[in-house]
């Protein structure tokens, strides 16, 4: 199968496996994820399908999603294929050109405003990664257990640079609302595909 996106372009004779989080894909994996999302296009699968999720999968327990650079791509182009359309080389090379990765984190708490000032770390055998950028719900949603606990459901998004972390790491991803405790997240990043 021959696929041309600008500068992009190359043939595939097989599928091939992403392991580890690819802070530089090759081509392959390139034209792989891009493949990717135009086949959940073609599906009518959600963009989202790509998100690499951690945590419950319930309305009432801490979850959350990152998204790599591959993934990325494939959402972008699920978004763009959904539309009829393909990612122009520009699109592309924004995506591969990122220099940090979105981590999202939905925590739960018993009044409206219990993520303002929360802050996310990774923490990967001792040494702690702070982020580059750290956003959070002021007010939190009711959750799908209101009025009882856990109210409240809120977002903690953060940014972490690629050259801060080894994408290859078991790390664990630590949640610090401002109320105090802690909501953490194992994950082996060399798993991650």
């Amino acid at each position: 199968m021959a696929v041309a996106v600008g500068a992009f372009s190359l043939t595939v004779f097989a599928a091939t496996a992403v392991c580890a989080i690819e802070i530089q894909p090759s081509q392959e994996e390139i034209h792989a994820a891009l493949e990717r999302g135009a086949d959940a296009a073609k599906a009518h699968r959600p963009p989202d399908t790509f998100y690499t999720r951690f945590g419950a999968t319930d309305e009432l327990h801490p979850s959350g999603f990152l998204i790599t650079k591959l993934a990325a791509l494939s959402v972008m182009a699920t978004h763009m294929g959904l539309r009829g359309v393909e990612p122009a080389e520009a699109d592309i090379a924004q995506a591969l050109d990122g220099k940090t990765m979105l981590v999202s984190a939905t925590i739960f708490g018993n009044v409206p405003n219990f993520a303002v000032d929360s802050y996310m770390v990774f923490d990967q055998a001792g040494k702690t990664i702070k982020p580059v950028t750290v956003r959070f719900d002021g007010m939190a949603s009711r959750s799908a257990a209101w009025p009882e606990p856990p109210r409240f459901k809120a977002k903690v998004v953060a940014s972490f640079a690629y050259a801060d972390f080894d994408p290859t790491a078991h790390t664990t991803i630590s949640i610090f609302p401002a109320n105090g405790g802690e909501v953490t997240f194992p994950l082996d990043f060399a798993q991650i595909k």
